[in-house]
C-alpha cells in the first residue's frame, strides 16, 4: 500500500510540475508577452547604443585634444568667445616659385 501511495504522489507531483512548466512557456508566447520582451530588448539595445555613442564622443574629444596639441592650436574655445586662436602663419619657401613670372594678359579687343 505504501508503494502505491508513493508512486501516486510522485506521478501527481510530476504532472503538476510539467503542467506548470508548459503553462509558463505558453504564457511567454502570448502576443502581449512577446511585445513586452521586444520592448525590453529595444530599451536594452538603446542603452547600449547610447553608451557606445558616449564612448565615441569621449574618444573624439581625446583625439581632437591630441591633434590640437600636435598642430599647436590653442585649447578649445569656450562657449562665451566662440573663436579659435590660430597659430602664426608659417612661411614655406618650398611652395613658392623660385623665379616669379609676370604675364601680361591682353584681350583681343584691346589690340
Amino acid at each position: 500500500m505504501f508503494r502505491r501511495t508513493f508512486w501516486f504522489t510522485t506521478g501527481v507531483a510530476a504532472g503538476v510540475w510539467a503542467t506548470t512548466k508548459v503553462n509558463r512557456k505558453l504564457a511567454k508566447l502570448t502576443p502581449e508577452s512577446l511585445a513586452l520582451q521586444a520592448a525590453d530588448r529595444a530599451v536594452l539595445a538603446g542603452r547600449k547604443v547610447k553608451l557606445f555613442a558616449l564612448d565615441v564622443r569621449d574618444g573624439m574629444a581625446h583625439r581632437e585634444a591630441a591633434l590640437r596639441d600636435a598642430l599647436g592650436l590653442a585649447a578649445a574655445p569656450g562657449p562665451e568667445d566662440g573663436h579659435r586662436a590660430l597659430p602664426a602663419q608659417r612661411h614655406l619657401v618650398a611652395l613658392e616659385p623660385q623665379h616669379p613670372t609676370h604675364h601680361s594678359y591682353t584681350r583681343k579687343e584691346d589690340h
